[in-house]
């Protein structure tokens, strides 16, 4: 079953190592949407795949790299969109 997924994350991040470790774990779970970042500061996570798939990619984004300190998670469910790939866009 597919789903899809958008999650807004506030914290401390380091940008390049978050970007690589969010990429590299969608990749590896064969997970597809977009990363970026906002003009107030936030990360948005765009997920979609099948359900357990996004699922477990969505507690790797809650959880972050190491030295991530992320204070607050939006999340909300989203209708399935199709993307074929997962890139990084405003980061």
């Amino acid at each position: 079953m597919k789903k899809s997924k958008r999650i807004f994350l506030t914290g401390s991040i380091q940008d390049h190592f978050f970007k690589q470790f969010i990429k590299e774990n969608a990749d590896r779970h064969s997970v597809r949407g977009f990363l970026r970042k906002l003009d107030d500061g936030r990360v948005e996570i765009f997920l979609e795949g099948d359900h357990e798939k996004v699922n477990a990619m969505s507690e790797i984004c809650k959880r972050g790299p190491l030295h991530s300190n992320i204070r607050k998670v939006e999340e909300r469910d989203e209708h399935f969109q199709d993307f074929k790939e997962f890139k990084i866009f405003n980061f």
